[in-house]
């Protein structure tokens, strides 16, 4: 029996539904089912269900819902959205591609998420209300219209405090919850928990093979509890058209396609056994890790229910752990090694090291393990097992 342990298995699942994903494959073939129809239909109807949101527009990526919801939600052009810097680019590029300009409030040190705490000084430090009662940043003399609260590596934003500020500066909030699907965040202010994708007045999926629900290719869903906002991203996915050959405004060739759809569907079925197996999963890794000196477990706290997307530890001996984790075939992540405000695609945007330390100190000791539904108890004592050999030599090396 091979010792290796992959980051995350592919096959496993897909061969498991088999027979119902080709018969869905086969069904579209049959009937010409390939772009909208029945199984987007029902795929939508199913998500925002599962969602606990009122609308759910399917789309061609997670990037393609970011950029619909905020269009839909009303960002302009030469607008400034708020976000953090530790997240995908495909959060900032879709800000940039609605014509808006992407900025950063740093994360909590503890759950590397949106620090409500920072977003409030962000305003009132950086921001004025003006005149007409929009905020205004001071310097850059643009209206800051929206947020981008991130639920990274499967975990919620604390969104009650962000939803606060939102509603009393008028912003609009999309969700990304691209990490996220099925996630839970326990409200105090509504006293109840509410699901990734029903909060923020929208909110983007992304369902990339690797996500917790992925489809066989690429798509992405919107989800949101505003009629309106569901009418203009589902308009801005088809070319702009409220009917065929009828354009109400400008859109984008970025619908989801019925044989995506429909395997989505087959295995939305099984993502809440995935997930349960998932946070199975988590809890072991806490049990075997959780006397480990010199590494930083994923917080546990009451009023979150995590899925896990990804298992992140944070550790300084980070470099030379994945290595050796990677000399003994295991394979760990990196999620993400440089934050967002030092890339060189943002260069333009004049922010230097420094300027957001929570964000840089992660990227610079965050370790993604292996994690997905089937992996085993016997992988995860094993990679536990080469942590702890690799921590017991690095300790005792010269520089330590």
């Amino acid at each position: 029996m091979s010792n290796k342990v992959p980051f995350l298995d592919l096959v496993t699942p897909h061969l498991q539904l088999e027979d119902e994903l080709v018969e869905v494959c086969r069904d579209a073939i049959q009937k010409g089912w390939f772009i909208g129809g029945p199984n987007v239909s029902g795929f939508e109807e199913d998500f925002a269900k599962f969602c606990d949101a009122r609308h759910a527009v399917g789309v061609g990526s997670g990037t393609d819902a970011l950029r619909f919801a905020l269009m839909a939600a009303g960002v302009q052009k030469d607008d400034i959205v708020v976000t953090v810097p530790n997240t995908f680019i495909a959060t900032t590029e879709a800000i940039s591609q609605v014509g808006a300009l992407p900025d950063f409030v740093d994360v909590d040190e503890e759950t590397y998420n949106l620090d409500p705490d920072k977003l409030r000084q962000y305003i009132g430090q950086q921001c004025t209300v003006n005149e007409s009662g929009k905020l205004v940043h001071k310097e850059k003399g643009r209206p800051v219209t929206a947020v981008i609260p991130v639920h990274l590596y499967g975990r919620m934003a604390d969104m009650d405090p962000i939803m606060e500020i939102a509603d009393e500066y008028k912003l609009i909030v999309v969700e990304d919850a691209c990490q996220a699907h099925g996630a839970e965040y326990y409200s105090e202010k509504e006293g109840k928990w509410k699901k990734a994708g029903s909060i923020g007045h929208a909110a983007a999926f992304s369902f990339y093979p690797g996500k917790n629900l992925g489809a066989c290719g690429e798509g992405g869903a919107a989800t949101t509890n505003d009629e309106d906002i569901d009418k203009k991203i589902r308009m801005i996915r088809d070319h702009g058209q409220a009917k065929k050959y009828y354009h109400d405004l400008e859109g984008y060739n970025g619908r989801l396609d019925a044989m995506q759809a429909g395997m989505l569907r087959v295995k939305l079925r099984h993502l809440p056994e995935w997930t349960g197996k998932r946070q199975v999963n988590a809890a072991k890794y806490n049990e075997l890790l959780n006397s480990v000196d010199s590494i930083d477990l994923p917080l546990i706290s009451g009023g979150h229910k995590d899925v896990y997307h990804l298992y992140v530890i944070h550790t300084d001996e980070r470099d030379g752990m994945q290595k050796s984790l990677a000399d003994n075939e295991i394979f760990a992540g990196l999620h993400y090694p440089v934050p967002l405000h030092l890339q060189k695609a943002y260069e333009h945007l004049g922010f230097k090291e420094g300027d957001f330390p929570a964000s840089e100190k992660s990227a610079s000791r965050l370790l993604s393990l292996p994690m997905f539904p089937e992996l085993t108890e016997e992988q995860q004592k094993r990679v536990a097992e080469k942590i702890r050999q690799y921590l017991s030599r690095a300790t005792k090396s010269p520089r330590h």
